[in-house]
């Protein structure tokens, strides 16, 4: 979700950041300088940031300060008891009610700099705009290993919705939700897979695909009016890895390719699969991207989300910290509101 374009504040702004990536996806995670928020819920500070500081996310996402596939986080205190701590989502295609990557990032960035206290050692649990995230890690000394995040409930929304691609003659998807909206393409006549589908054609072909795909249907999350719309395109096929059942490529933002295998979106097609009666509670689902790292699904349990059947989805992933910065947002800068080619 985008949020209002409105001008940098006059003066002088200080932010410090931890520096990282999620399999290979970048995480930015804000440790100072972040804006005091209002609302009672996750979901309504989400709405808060987006009305009265998304200039934050802008300077620290877009150009020069980041790039066409940043991504990143800020952490606040939780909202709700049953959680340690309270996660905002910040990128270039908006603040996003949930984002698999950035968590499993944010926590290992957090664990490893004491920047959270768990009530028990080897769980966080996160207060997130799209609702209550449990992580599990593993920790060997002073460097967190892995990270499993049990997802919200995940659903098939609208299954088989067709548009008319130019180029690619009519190709139906299923918008699936897993934190976001997803269309999901599957091989299909049109389309042979994602392995004939170079990183330029999904750049190419996907802003017009979500555009024809929110233009043939609305959906909104039953349960939050705030989440709707499509916002995210997933493109499958076959796995190259032994261990994967299937790679993909999501798009979102205006022009970014997700480098890791996308948790949302793992969790989202997860929920296809089992709607498609393709996955059971209890099994893996193993998720290649696009650069060949891994994600390990599991479908963990059954839910019900408004008159939608679901899964609670879970993933695990490793992510990396890389650095240290203190970015500068002042008024001398011509560009300190960020800019995107």
């Amino acid at each position: 979700m985008q949020g209002i374009e409105m001008p940098v504040p006059a003066g002088n702004h200080t932010f410090s950041c931890i520096d990282g990536h999620t399999c290979g996806n970048p995480v930015r995670l804000v440790t100072g300088g972040a804006p005091h928020l209002r609302g009672a819920t996750m979901s309504e500070r989400r709405q808060d940031f987006l009305a009265r500081h998304d200039w934050v996310r802008r300077s620290l996402m877009f150009e020069p300060r980041g790039h066409s596939v940043m991504s990143g986080s800020i952490l606040y205190p939780p909202t709700r008891e049953d959680c340690d701590v309270a996660i905002l989502f910040i990128e270039v295609s908006g603040c996003l009610p949930m984002c698999g990557h950035g968590t499993i990032g944010t926590v290992t960035m957090a664990i490893e700099n004491g920047l959270a206290r768990p009530a028990r050692e080897g769980e966080l649990r996160l207060d997130a705009p799209a609702g209550r995230i449990v992580a599990t890690y593993e920790r060997r000394g002073e460097h967190v290993d892995s990270v499993r995040i049990r997802n919200i409930a995940s659903f098939l929304a609208v299954p088989e919705v067709e548009v008319e691609m130019p180029g690619m003659g009519r190709l139906r998807v299923d918008i699936a939700y897993g934190g976001n909206f997803y269309a999901i393409v599957e091989p299909q006549p049109g389309f042979a897979g994602l392995e004939d589908l170079s990183a330029d054609d999904v750049l190419r072909l996907s802003p017009e695909l979500r555009r024809r795909v929110n233009a043939a249907v609305e959906v909104v999350h039953p349960e939050d009016a705030t989440i709707a719309g499509v916002s995210h395109v997933m493109w499958t096929g076959r796995a190259r890895d032994a261990r994967a059942h299937a790679r993909n490529a999501v798009f979102y933002g205006d022009r970014a390719v997700d480098r890791s295998p996308c948790g949302t979106g793992t969790s989202a097609r997860m929920a296809q699969l089992a709607a498609r009666g393709r996955l059971d509670v209890g099994d893996e689902f193993i998720h290649e991207s696009i650069i060949g790292t891994l994600f390990d699904g599991r479908v963990e349990d059954r839910a019900v989300v408004g008159n939608h059947a679901a899964i609670v989805p879970s993933i695990a992933g490793w992510a990396r910290t890389h650095g240290i910065n203190t970015i500068f947002v002042n008024e001398r800068d011509p560009l300190r509101a960020g800019f995107l080619v």
